[in-house]
């Protein structure tokens, strides 16, 4: 090290969640259902047995402390890119990096950070030299690997999927974070009410919970030598919060969203549709996924359901946000309180099966276009009632082959 990386150090503003980053496993807070007693990711690290994985998870659930613990426990070299700025010269590198370990009997672990956003080229090059065993890949991702990581990946590799950290281990986080602060820069007045506060605006995710709570010690009103800090000056700090919305939320929004619909559970159904118009939802897409739930869950229940559905879509498209909430919610309660069947979407795909698997037979001769003149020549329509003519005729309108079968129960 020179002398301007020294100077370069010594004047870094490390953050707070980075300096009270876990040093070992004991101190990792979460994701019992990884790290928890006798799992078998902890049987596996205490055998020494290493293995290529993927963690998936919301940001700060600790995804990279994991990793760096991993390495720290088997004693491997920890080499870490972002998939944002690195690419093929960087794993080329640790490549030659990890063959000069393996000499020296030493493991190397490549740990690549948001691995989604490498290009499918980029994924490909790690394959030879995980399947040739030359290094271990740990990536970190916060959207769903089945969507973003490239199936040959995803078959070498164990998906591990971390939750946001829970309340009780949040606020052991934020209360280690006040005291590291307290020790080292002075004392800090606050009540349980600001610790609840940043555990609830956190949601799950303890750097931002850190970040919060290093801002707040030193916005805190400051006389006598000690901080206070009040509810009124967090709030201020905090603002209006970003609204978590991946791609896989996306998804598991829209789905909850039509099954809370189609359960008629309206109260719910309320609630998906506020959070993915906070989130910044196109409410086209929502009012796409209503014009769904009113046919398929609904539909002939009570066909209005589908025509109130189609206008709410063109309400949106009319008004924009934020007066489209208003049709969007007046949808979502009539679809919610309106009688449900399904008999619409099961006759269809009950027969769209029969026609994939086989059941693929021609109309009958009466019902054949029988338009042209050369039509009678072949017998086409010979034997076709009008029904106009003669509603109460019964004539089969099924192949023969078909002629008993009910789609509608």
């Amino acid at each position: 090290m020179n002398l301007f990386d020294s100077l370069e150090n010594s004047n870094k503003q490390v953050p707070l969640a980075e300096t009270l980053r876990p040093k070992t496993l004991d101190e990792y807070l979460g994701q019992n259902q990884v790290v928890g007693e006798n799992t078998a990711f902890i049987n596996l690290l205490r055998s020494g047995r290493l293995f290529s994985c993927i963690f998936w998870g919301p940001p700060g659930c600790g995804k990279t402390t994991l990793a760096r613990l991993i390495a720290s426990n088997t004693n491997s070299e920890f080499i870490e890119l972002s998939a944002v700025n690195s690419g093929i010269k960087d794993i080329k590198d640790c490549v030659e990096k990890a063959k000069e370990n393996l000499r020296y009997n030493k493991k190397t672990i490549l740990f690549i950070d948001e691995i989604h956003r490498y290009s499918k080229t980029q994924q490909d090059a790690l394959l030879p030299y995980l399947e040739n065993g030359t290094f271990y890949l740990i990536g970190s991702t916060t959207e769903n690997p089945s969507f973003q990581v490239v199936p040959a990946l995803i078959s070498r590799v164990q998906v591990l999927m971390l939750q946001p950290i829970d309340d009780d281990n949040l606020y052991s986080i934020v209360e280690k974070g006040f005291k590291y602060l307290s020790d080292k820069h002075g004392p800090i007045v606050l009540k349980q009410q600001v610790i609840d506060f940043i555990v609830k605006y956190a949601t799950g995710d303890a750097r931002l919970a850190l970040n919060l709570v290093e801002n707040s010690y030193f916005a805190a009103d400051f006389k006598d030598n000690t901080r206070c800090l009040s509810l009124e000056i967090l709030e201020s700090l905090a603002q209006e919060k970003r609204i978590k919305y991946s791609r896989q939320e996306h998804y598991d929004m829209a789905s909850a969203f039509q099954k809370s619909m189609r359960g008629s559970d309206k109260n719910a159904a309320i609630y998906w549709l506020a959070k993915m118009i906070a989130a910044g939802e196109d409410p086209r897409f929502i009012a796409r996924r209503m014009i769904v739930c009113a046919a398929e869950d609904v539909g002939d229940a009570d066909p209005n359901a589908f025509n109130i559905a189609v206008n709410a879509h063109k309400s949106v498209e009319l008004l924009g946000l934020p007066e489209g909430r208003i049709p969007l919610a007046l949808a979502v309660e009539y679809i919610c309180d309106a009688p449900k069947s399904n008999a619409a979407i099961c006759a269809i795909d009950e027969a769209l099966d029969d026609i994939a698997g086989g059941l693929d037979y021609p109309p009958p001769m009466h019902l054949r276009d029988a338009h042209y003149k050369d039509a009678k020549k072949y017998g086409f329509g010979k034997g076709y009632v009008y029904t106009h003519d003669n509603p109460e005729y019964k004539q089969q309108f099924l192949p023969d082959e078909l002629k008993d079968k009910r789609y509608f129960k």
